[in-house]
């Protein structure tokens, strides 16, 4: 049940489900409960709300490619963690990496390296570690 995870997962494209994969795996093995969404930030920015709304999670792995801009945007939205994950694509992700990086004061987001859905995860579990 979505409001029940601990994390919530969310790309910006059914596209980036490879890296979701490596996040769930990860996320499963140490038994800590998720939620998977496909949410655009451009596509979709009401359903984002919606459900940035409505999350009780604890920690947020959004995942996106090209501009990425969905980890900002939740940011911008809750004053929970959140974790990038840039997607290689036509710039072999550093387009996605520095989007993510290079966020405005006071909308921070955290961001492991191009296409490393597992480091996301680790990073949540450490972090859902901190209580």
């Amino acid at each position: 049940m979505a409001d029940m995870a601990d994390v919530a997962i969310i790309s910006g494209s059914t596209s980036d489900s490879a890296i979701t994969e490596k996040v769930k795996k990860v996320l499963g093995e140490n038994r800590v409960s998720y939620d998977d969404q496909v949410i655009s930030a451009h596509r979709d920015p009401d359903k984002l709300d919606a459900y940035i709304k409505g999350s009780t999670c604890k920690v947020y792995i959004a995942i996106a490619g090209l501009s990425a801009a969905l980890p900002g945007v939740i940011a911008s939205k809750t004053d929970k963690p959140v974790i990038g994950v840039p997607v290689s694509g036509a710039l072999n992700g550093l387009d996605a990496l520095l989007a993510i990086a290079q966020m405005p004061k006071g909308v921070p987001v955290a961001c492991v390296g191009v296409d490393n859905g597992e480091n996301a995860a680790w990073l949540a579990i450490r972090i859902l570690n901190l209580k």
